[in-house]
């Protein structure tokens, strides 16, 4: 049977201080490629992944070029292994990778839109809680309660949503300081384990990032988008991304629209379950192990393992 293999690529969260430090000394391309995007970007990414300090770290405009950066290096190395997917989808900020990957967005192109994205993300945040006396908004994973009752108890809570459609044991909301407080005490109140707040700037992929979404809108207009040429997923839809011009309305309505991850995983699960010709491999590269944790409780976990590729020693068994 040949191999095939499918990416999950991380999002916004996943950044950590030093991150593929490890790796880029081990593999020349790795090193390569973070060099290229420091030029394209103009900006030093080797200070920014290794030398920036956890809560600067985490603004939207340093996160997500941080872990941007840190995927693709790590999708050259496994390239240069002979390594490269047949089909790939992102979690929230993930789906850029994802869209470079699958060779809708060029390389140039998807360093300088999620430059872009993020600088915008991080005004708007500001904006907000600027607006709530200066209580940030964020995110805040729910544990123990089904998506459908997280997504009841946050509309009640005023200024909460449910963003992230993770498992059927967890549940991300996105708000306001003082919505997702009340969100969190409602939940936990209704018989959630776990409220765990997020290492992130912002209230994403909910109505709050309504501004944030049209200024992305305005700032990749003149920006192509290509047809998918492997399997590619949406974060919108749920669904496999069927042209150029659909991935990039997804692009914008991806900041004030749900991640249905779940459904996601139940395709490309689906898609390597009938596909009884080839032998599929799961793989996670990019900072962190989050979505091979949620690959696990998708149902398809026990066929197929998602391994995180984050590190030289990962990268070496491959």
């Amino acid at each position: 049977m040949a191999k095939k293999y499918a990416f999950l690529f991380p999002g916004q969260g996943a950044q950590a201080p030093g991150m593929i430090k490890d790796v880029c000394d081990a593999f020349p391309e790795a090193l390569n490629v973070i060099n290229q995007i420091s030029e394209i970007a103009g900006q030093d990414i080797p200070k920014l992944l290794w030398e920036t300090e956890k809560d600067v770290l985490s603004r939207s405009d340093n996160s997500q070029m941080a872990i941007t950066a840190s995927s693709l290096a790590v999708a050259a190395v496994l390239k240069s292994k002979g390594i490269e997917p047949s089909a790939a989808m992102g979690f929230s900020l993930g789906e850029f990778p994802a869209l470079y990957i699958a060779g809708v967005l060029s390389f140039e192109d998807v360093i300088k839109v999620v430059q872009k994205r993020g600088r915008i993300m991080q005004a708007v945040c500001e904006e907000i809680a600027a607006a709530n006396e200066g209580h940030a908004p964020g995110m805040s994973a729910i544990i123990g309660l089904p998506p459908e009752q997280v997504a009841e108890i946050a509309a009640k809570c005023g200024d909460a949503y449910a963003a992230n459609l993770n498992s059927v044991k967890q549940t991300v909301i996105s708000g306001t300081f003082d919505g997702l407080e009340k969100a969190e005490e409602a939940c936990k109140a209704a018989g959630a384990r776990r409220a765990i707040r997020l290492a992130v700037a912002g209230p994403f992929h909910s109505p709050l990032m309504q501004k944030a979404a049209d200024g992305l809108e305005e700032a990749i207009k003149d920006v192509t988008f290509n047809n998918p040429k492997i399997t590619l997923f949406s974060n919108v839809t749920g669904k496999i991304v069927t042209s150029g011009e659909e991935a990039k309305k997804s692009a914008v309505l991806h900041l004030t629209h749900s991640v249905r991850w779940t459904d996601e995983e139940k395709v490309l699960g689906d898609m390597m379950t009938s596909d009884t010709e080839n032998e599929w491999t799961v793989l996670e590269p990019g900072p962190g192990k989050v979505l091979s944790g949620l690959w696990r409780d998708s149902g398809f976990g026990e066929k197929w393992t998602s391994t995180p590729v984050n590190t030289a020693e990962t990268l070496n068994t491959l």
